[in-house]
This record gives structure tokens, C-alpha cells and sequence, in this order.
């Protein structure tokens, strides 16, 4: 809270594209943001700071190396592996990350992706644009059969804060939850039942990925888990690209045996010729669920609140 003390935003654009204020953050020392920085400017622009905060600009072991003078680290994200924490810890620099802000951002995603499969908007107002109601013999028409999700069977993967906010919104729309999670839950809503993956794979109409990406998990959705899934089942990924094999899906939908819905890719920006691209049966979003005007002002208050916890010898969300 100092003059002195120099802070640097190496990424801010996609969390402030121009909506939000940075002010809280400037009246704690030196500010400087950056909307973007390459892996060669990083050291140069990050040098001297003794706070910086990123959110996919990466901070490794030979970045931190050149950097004497960082003391604290802020994520701007859930997810902290743009961070070498083993290497930020043997430098005294302190890692921080904000999670849980915005779930409910998430979730409305899910059910953005599912809706679009079951009253496909999209394609009716384009039919509206394009005359084909006005030239209607009839009062309505539908380009194919609408689905209600009320005593449909929504399967969750995972019941954090996002996945379980998935749950209690199928539960309001009157769908059946089966729920896998790593180890056994005790309370669960009533509505919910806990089963093996298979199971959840046979029995779900909807599917919806809310676990992290390990080796566990790698890859869980491929061409043997797409194989036991229900034809016509909607399977939805805002989680990391990473659960799915890409080039399995893309054959399951081009054969029209599911439908998808997905939020993240396997690499991001993805290649010009990732197969769900131009895969058909599918809806893809640019990573952008979390990314609603209140999400992104509750993670920049809790990314300054955790640098001003920091600077108060309180430190909180500290991941290393």
C-alpha cells in the first residue's frame, strides 16, 4: 500500500475487457495492465514487480528465475497450473487463486448448450428471418421434434460448486440426477442417486462433465464410453477440453448417435482443423461460460481482495 510497491497485470483483457474498473487495484501501489503478453515480453514487462497477476500468461521456473523481485502471484482464475508453484515457493512468492466465482455463470452455460438441443431457438428464428413462417400454411411449425426435460435423467460427473448447482437446477426442471463422484456422498438431494460411471453413461438423456482434468480423467469420454450412451443423448463438457477425445466424439456426431454441447477444447485458441469444428450435432462456445458481467466482477474483487489479504499479512487462497 505503498508507492513503491509495483504491480503488474500481465492479461487483464479477457476478465476487463473495458466494462470493469481496475481502480481498486491501482490505489494499492504502481499499476500497470496489459491486455495480453507473449512469452517473450513476460520477464521484461513483469520485472521489478513485486505483485502480478495472471491469468493464461505463464509464470515457469526459469520466468520466476529472472524475476528477484516478485513476492506474490495472483491467479485470475480457478485453475492455477500456469503457475510453477514448487518453484514460486523456493522464491518466497506467494500463489493465490479465486475460486468459486462464478458457478451459478457456469451452470447457466450448461443448460444455454442443452436448451439449444432440446428447443433449438437458434434455428427457428433463422427459419422466422428467412420467410418461412410468414409463408406458413399453418400457426406454428417445428423443424424437428422439441424435447421437454422435465422426467428426463440429467447425469452430473462431479459435485463441486458447479456441478452440484447443475444438480439443483435439473432437479427445478423436474429431471432425474444420477451423480459419480471420486468417493461416496452422504445428504444428497432427494431426486439424486450416486452410481458407477457405466451407469450413468447408460442411463443418462443428458450428460454433464463438472470433474477436474487428471490422468484418471483424461480422455474418460471416448469411443468405448460414447459406445454405451443412449442415442440422441445430449453430453455437455464446460469443464476442460481434455475429458474428451476429440476425434471419438466428432465420429459419434457425425453418425448421429449424440448430441454435444461443449464450452472448452482441447487446445485453446483450438487448430482450424479440430474435428468438432465442422462436426455436425454439436454447439461449441469460446471458454467464455464464466465469463458473465457479474462473474467477472466477483473474481476481480476476490483477486484484490486476495492481494490486499496478502499485503495485511492475511493471506487467503493460497495454493502453494
Amino acid at each position: 500500500m505503498t508507492e513503491a510497491l509495483k504491480i503488474v497485470v500481465l492479461d487483464g483483457y479477457t476478465l476487463n475487457p473495458g466494462d470493469l474498473s481496475w481502480e481498486s487495484l491501482a490505489q494499492l501501489g504502481q499499476l500497470q495492465v496489459y491486455d495480453r503478453t507473449t512469452a517473450a515480453d513476460t520477464v521484461a514487462r513483469a520485472q521489478g514487480a513485486q505483485i502480478l497477476l495472471t491469468n493464461k500468461t505463464a509464470l515457469d521456473a526459469a520466468t520466476l528465475k529472472q524475476l528477484p523481485d516478485a513476492r506474490y502471484i495472483g491467479v485470475l482464475a480457478t485453475g492455477y497450473n500456469v503457475v510453477d508453484l514448487n518453484a514460486a515457493a523456493a522464491q518466497g512468492i506467494v500463489v493465490t487463486n479465486v475460486p468459486a466465482y462464478g458457478p451459478d455463470a457456469v451452470a447457466q452455460m450448461v443448460f444455454a448448450h442443452i436448451l439449444h438441443h432440446t428447443q433449438q431457438v437458434a434455428s427457428h428464428h433463422a427459419a422466422v428471418a428467412r420467410g418461412d413462417w410468414t409463408n406458413s400454411i399453418d400457426f406454428c411449425f417445428a423443424l424437428a421434434p422439441l424435447t421437454s426435460l422435465s422426467g428426463k435423467t440429467l447425469g452430473v460427473v462431479g459435485y463441486g460448486d458447479i456441478g452440484s448447482q447443475v444438480v439443483r437446477i435439473g432437479l427445478a426442471l423436474g429431471m432425474k440426477v444420477l451423480l459419480h463422484t471420486r468417493s461416496p456422498r452422504t445428504g444428497l438431494p432427494e431426486g439424486v442417486t450416486q452410481v458407477d460411471l457405466p451407469t450413468l453413461y447408460r442411463q443418462s438423456d443428458v450428460m454433464s462433465l463438472h470433474c477436474p482434468l487428471s490422468d484418471a480423467t483424461a480422455g474418460m469420454i471416448n469411443k468405448d464410453s460414447l459406445a454405451l450412451m443412449k442415442p440422441g443423448a445430449i453430453l455437455i463438457n464446460t469443464a476442460r477440453g481434455g475429458l474428451i477425445d476429440e476425434a471419438a466424439l466428432a465420429e459419434a456426431l457425425h453418425a448421429g448417435r449424440i448430441r454435444a454441447g461443449v464450452d472448452v477444447l482441447s487446445s485453446e485458441p483450438p487448430k482450424a482443423d479440430n474435428p468438432l469444428i465442422t462436426a455436425p450435432n454439436i454447439s461449441i462456445t469460446p471458454h467464455n461460460a464464466w465469463a458473465t458481467t457479474e462473474a467477472r466482477q466477483k473474481l476481480m474483487d476476490i483477486a484484490i481482495y486476495n492481494v490486499v489479504a496478502y499485503l495485511q499479512g492475511k493471506t487467503q487462497n493460497q495454493v502453494n
